[in-house]
């Protein structure tokens, strides 16, 4: 397949990309690095975009890395395009949902706080809420699973440094996070910061009236999760004795960021 590609470089989220187009009308798209690659190798990506009838085509960069701009024929078209892309100055000022519901301060207030704290460009598709001995055999592999699947990712090997308060960094990604996936086991059960973490992914789900919370479980049953949590049993859930790490992070790629 022929296309026409841009190197965007380093760029922040809300950052908006501008695509000018001359010839027949053709695909548009904003793809992150590991995405690109994908693309390149003719293997299943996703980005943020689709055909362009009319020109120019303004697209946002949804979360902060490295971007690519490209523009190919649909499928079994004829003729030629021609793209220029040129990324605009300024950012589009964030999406905030209206809500009739008496706790949609609460939405709000978590979103000025990771505003006031600088974090905006910062916000997650997932967050990751899980107990230190799950690490090895399932959180970090799952991590650097949805990470190569373009989402960025709340885990705390990725995001906490020496002398960082823990706390107020746990906070920022729960007040950001589009989806918290929660990795549920006997040892998730007996900790402190887990269940800290869950509790604010439970409020915002709560008050937001949506599904925030992707559940696994990682060598419990039913039965153990009921005696935790009878709300969290209801949930469908995924398994590690039955999902590998590769189709629980497409699964969780596919929910966070739904094909165009």
């Amino acid at each position: 397949m022929q296309f026409i590609f841009t190197d965007l470089g380093q760029r922040t989220r809300g950052e908006v990309v501008e695509c000018n187009l001359q010839g027949s009308q053709a695909n548009v798209a904003l793809l992150d690095s590991s995405n690109y690659s994908s693309f390149r190798g003719g293997r299943a990506w996703r980005g943020v975009g689709g055909l362009a009838q009319r020109s120019p085509v303004r697209l946002a960069i949804p979360h902060a890395g490295h971007w690519f701009g490209v523009a190919y024929l649909p499928a079994g078209s004829r003729g030629s395009v021609r793209a220029g892309f040129r990324v605009l100055p300024g950012a589009l000022p964030p999406i905030r949902q209206a809500s009739s519901s008496p706790l949609s301060s609460i939405r709000q207030a978590a979103t000025e706080y990771a505003e006031g704290a600088g974090d905006l460009d910062r916000a997650f598709d997932v967050f990751i809420s899980h107990a230190g001995e799950d690490k090895e055999e399932v959180v970090r592999p799952l991590a650097l699973a949805l990470r190569a699947r373009g989402l960025h990712v709340w885990y705390d090997e990725f995001e906490m440094r020496i002398g960082d308060n823990l706390r107020r960094k746990i906070d920022r990604g729960l007040a950001t996070c589009r989806f918290g996936i929660v990795v549920l086991s006997k040892a998730f059960f007996e900790k402190g910061w887990p269940n800290y973490e869950l509790d604010g992914l439970v409020t915002r789900e709560v008050s937001g009236a949506r599904q925030l919370i992707l559940p696994i479980w990682h060598n419990v049953t039913k039965i153990d999760v009921m005696g935790y949590s009878p709300t969290l049993a209801g949930k469908l859930a995924r398994a590690t004795t039955e999902t590998s790490i590769e189709a629980l992070a497409d699964e969780i790629a596919d929910v966070v960021q739904p094909s165009e």
